[in-house]
């Protein structure tokens, strides 16, 4: 098959319609709001799929120190690296908002992943995807300011960018996550948010849901 044939058949296909028709080794689980999906230190024996909510992703320290190392969205997958062989979770998932999950069984995963090309190349570009957002999280951790860093999360949970996205309202996020997610305190945090709001790249509505504009790309941008 040519590449660019390939790039619109994977362009097309749907993982969640895919995934609803295994045949066994998986489950759809809701979780509410504030409930772990799985903490930091269980097996490690399965994939999941987010079909629906927001799911966040932390660590503890042996201090005890915890922090928030992503958010994750619906399409999104997480606790993949059982598929390497790792035995225990090395953080915890938690529902942000009430959330429905597709759970995986890792031998299931593994079989389809060799069974079905598009899938596999679906997968694959996903965690290459979400590598480089590792990546550049890392730079921007090292070399920007804690206003670019919590400028640039900030569009990035309102899908700034995404193809068909336009300014997604972000659900109900404390100050203090967003703090853990940036390496700065909640003060720094609730400066930069009003600063923000006063600017006019951000908004709050009824239920505590943020509206992110794309000018806050200024902020990023600014030198």
């Amino acid at each position: 098959m040519k590449p660019v044939v390939a790039a619109k058949n994977l362009s097309k296909f749907d993982p969640k319609t895919f995934l609803s028709t295994l045949d066994g080794g998986r489950k759809i689980v809701a979780f509410p709001k504030k409930q772990a999906i799985f903490v930091q230190g269980d097996p490690c024996d399965c994939v999941f799929y987010i079909q629906k909510g927001k799911i966040k992703l932390t660590v503890v320290s042996q201090t005890g120190k915890e922090a928030t190392i992503g958010i994750l969205n619906e399409g999104d997958f997480f606790g993949e690296s059982c598929l390497t062989g790792q035995p225990l979770r090395l953080c915890s998932a938690t529902a942000m908002i009430d959330c429905s999950v597709m759970r995986i069984e890792k031998k299931s995963m593994m079989d389809v992943l060799h069974r079905e090309q598009t899938f596999s190349d679906m997968f694959v570009a996903y965690l290459l995807t979400r590598n480089i957002r590792y990546e550049e999280d890392l730079v921007d951790q090292l070399f920007n300011s804690s206003e670019k860093r919590l400028a640039r999360i900030l569009l990035l949970l309102a899908h700034f960018g995404k193809d068909g996205v336009h300014e997604t309202p972000v659900p109900n996020i404390s100050q203090e996550t967003l703090a853990e997610m940036i390496g700065t305190t909640r003060s720094r945090v609730s400066f930069f948010m009003n600063r923000f709001r006063k600017m006019g790249f951000i908004d709050y509505h009824g239920g505590g849901d943020l509206q992110v504009h794309s000018s806050l790309l200024n902020i990023v941008l600014h030198d």
